[in-house]
């Protein structure tokens, strides 16, 4: 063999000392295994070929759900503290106005939503002057309202957090922002016994930001903080 078709001394040295560079190298393997099949002719089946073809596509599938996993993970890291961040800021205010009026301020803005409204049931239909005052924030409606409004014509208990996608929100409840609202999320809450249920919406923009088949677990957390530090104003 003459030199021209020697491979280089160094590269060849380097290659024996460090025979995973090549096994790593994606590329450069496929091309090891068409030359090898070249060699072989087209008539032979290369059982050992078929197999490395399987494995590999297996290895894309496993590297494509690693992938997946650590983004879900990361999601949910990151909607965990933005819930965190959100109850912390909840629960500065000391008075029930202040209390109201964040929620569609600070907390919307950190939970990235564009509204977020509560409608409480009651069965006194006179105006109150807080409620007057807080009206862009707070609703109040019949008894019964809640379950309805979460589903209508439905007489199966209720679960604590549905999501879902709307055409649009519903105007008494969000205002002027009901022609944005393309999903919500609706939070049914428990005061007590001896109380009416209320309900917490936070309307998004985005058509996709509350959709059923997304886990409800970090909203349901926050609606038990919220539900538990509206019992204490309630009473």
């Amino acid at each position: 063999m003459n030199n021209s078709k020697r491979i280089e001394e160094s590269l060849r040295e380097t290659i024996i000392s460090r025979p995973d560079m090549i096994l790593d190298d994606k590329d450069l393997m496929n091309a090891l295994i068409a030359a090898n099949e070249r060699s072989v002719g087209g008539n032979i089946v290369d059982l050992r070929g078929i197999a490395m073809e399987r494995l590999e596509a297996r290895l894309d599938r496993l590297e494509d759900t690693h992938r997946s996993v650590i983004a879900a993970a990361y999601e949910n890291l990151a909607g965990t503290n933005q819930v965190h961040r959100a109850i912390l800021r909840m629960l500065d205010p000391v008075a029930f106005e202040p209390f109201l009026r964040d929620l569609d301020g600070a907390v919307a803005e950190i939970l990235n939503v564009a509204a977020i409204r509560l409608v409480l049931e009651t069965a006194q239909p006179e105006t109150d002057a807080t409620v007057e005052r807080l009206a862009h924030i707070l609703s109040t409606a019949e008894p019964g309202f809640v379950d309805q409004y979460i589903a209508p014509g439905s007489d199966a208990p209720q679960r604590a957090v549905t999501l879902r996608q709307v055409d649009h929100g519903a105007t008494f409840i969000y205002g002027g922002k009901a022609d944005r609202i393309r999903s919500e999320a609706c939070l049914r809450l428990d005061f007590g016994p001896g109380r009416l249920p209320g309900m917490l919406l936070m309307g998004a923009e985005d058509a996709q930001q509350f959709t059923p088949q997304q886990g409800t677990d970090l909203l349901a957390f926050f609606g038990g903080v919220f539900e538990r530090t509206m019992r204490r104003w309630l009473s």
